[in-house]
């Protein structure tokens, strides 16, 4: 929160940003495109980096600092009521607009595709140190529409994951 609690942590706080444990996000980039990615961009690792190979300067203009943010308590993972739950493979019976999926428990590595009817691989999410405990919601970018008869796959037992289909409103 403060500089005194960052400094001695810097050499931590680079690590865990080059190796994008940091901010906690769990999705491989460039597997899935996202409209809450919450990962950091090339730019804001670099500006990280910088700086903490720079000594991890102070700055000398107090004003400039942002306030401190105010954190409310954590709201509980609602599940949403019209999901569809893989915990295996899954061959769709009717179309589906995909707006998300949302990781109940999955293995590091895992990789989840929709297979459509003429072949082609749609990639969705491959998760990297995803923590179960979070039950982040991974949302598309845009929503995508899934034809009857495609297969969804990647999703190993015990492992589940919930299909989130856009409401008829739009998108979540």
């Amino acid at each position: 929160m403060t500089y005194p609690d960052v400094q001695p942590r810097a050499v931590a706080i680079r690590d865990a940003v080059l190796s994008r444990r940091m901010p906690p996000w769990g999705a491989v980039k460039g597997f899935g495109d996202f409209r809450n990615d919450q990962a950091l961009t090339a730019e804001q690792i670099e500006l990280i980096t910088d700086w903490i190979q720079d000594d991890t300067p102070k700055g000398n203009n107090p004003r400039m600092l942002p306030p401190l943010p105010k954190f409310a308590d954590a709201p509980v993972a609602q599940v949403p009521t019209d999901h569809i739950r893989v915990a295996d493979t899954l061959t769709l019976k009717t179309p589906l607009v995909l707006d998300g999926l949302l990781p109940e428990r999955a293995a590091d590595g895992t990789q989840i595709v929709a297979v459509r009817p003429n072949g082609r691989v749609e990639p969705l999410l491959w998760l990297y140190e995803y923590d179960d405990r979070h039950q982040h919601p991974f949302l598309l970018r845009k929503p995508l529409t899934l034809e009857a008869g495609t297969i969804i796959r990647g999703v190993k037992p015990p492992d589940s994951v919930l299909l989130l289909p856009a409401t008829s409103s739009g998108t979540r």
